[in-house]
């Protein structure tokens, strides 16, 4: 009897284990456009926009001087990656990461117009998010016309300052991606480029046939990144993920992303915005005039 006693309570705790919620964070990425100054009140739009999202923690580009007031205006601690004693409402700095969470130590790199992070205290645990641009350059709105090859479309992707950015960076994925079993690492952007994933074996019938390891996100896999969106929506048919699209123009692709690498953290769900600039952005029921031309990508990791 006792020992089915003790049975009956062991099961009731794995029970109990498997049913607790573990603690989760949401991270988004978005290039705000010109500090959100393109239309008129875009920066308040900005700010309604993420105070219905409700991240923890953005990934901002493009912020050249909005930033702080909008992190001020929403609670958020704000790091402006720049250099050191740079003033906070700089308007030629591009990127900065706003947190509810407290801020350890700054991760500064070379190259801050296009990357640099900071440590992020979350109950306690630290975690190293980077926030990223990349140069548009090589770009063709639909490279499966340009008449070449999966290869010369790859040679050619080598051709312009995105390619010489990724060189850059490289090295600071490659030292921090070493210590992700103790730190995981968040980075996440606009890297100005189509996705491997979304040009393989199930989309080759959209792209004229072709199948395109694109080097940009390649490159990124093979460090062990993981694109946090397609992982949890691996359809790229059902679920194309499109941040970039002109009006009038056949241009859409998924150009912002967020990685992630960390045996601590898992996607458990990622979503993809969009709108025209200046148009009409629907979320939770309200209606904003959308301030950028790049949409923005939701990731929430839970914690194990």
């Amino acid at each position: 009897m006792k020992f089915i006693k003790i049975l009956f309570f062991v099961s009731l705790f794995f029970v109990f284990e498997a049913n607790a919620q573990k603690p989760t964070f949401k991270v988004m990425a978005w290039n705000i456009l010109h500090g959100a100054n393109d239309i008129e009140n875009g920066k308040e739009n900005a700010i309604n926009i993420i105070k219905e999202i409700d991240p923890d923690v953005i990934l901002m580009v493009e912020t050249y001087g909005s930033g702080l007031s909008i992190a001020e205006s929403l609670g958020y601690n704000f790091h402006l990656i720049a250099s050191e004693g740079t003033a906070l409402d700089d308007k030629d700095i591009n990127l900065s990461i706003f947190s509810k969470y407290p801020f350890g130590d700054r991760i500064d790199t070379d190259y801050p117009f296009y990357l640099g992070g900071i440590e992020i205290l979350i109950d306690n645990k630290k975690y190293r998010f980077f926030s990223n641009w990349f140069h548009y350059l090589p770009w063709e709105d639909e490279p499966e016309k340009m008449g070449k090859s999966s290869e010369e479309l790859l040679a050619w992707e080598r051709t312009g300052k995105k390619y010489e950015m990724i060189q850059n960076i490289l090295p600071y994925l490659e030292k921090y991606g070493k210590e992700t079993d103790s730190i995981p690492l968040i980075f996440g952007g606009d890297m100005n480029s189509p996705s491997h994933l979304d040009w393989g074996n199930r989309t080759k019938k959209l792209h004229n046939g072709l199948v395109v390891p694109w080097y940009a996100t390649k490159v990124l896999e093979d460090m062990g990144l993981i694109d946090s969106y397609r992982k949890i929506n691996p359809d790229p048919i059902a679920s194309p993920g499109i941040t970039w699209h002109t009006k009038g123009k056949n241009d859409a692709h998924r150009i912002d992303y967020i990685f992630y690498k960390g045996k601590s953290i898992r996607p458990i769900k990622s979503d993809s915005y969009k709108a025209f600039l200046g148009e009409n952005f629907s979320i939770n029921n309200k209606n904003f005039k959308y301030p950028s031309d790049h949409g923005f990508v939701v990731t929430t990791f839970e914690i194990l």
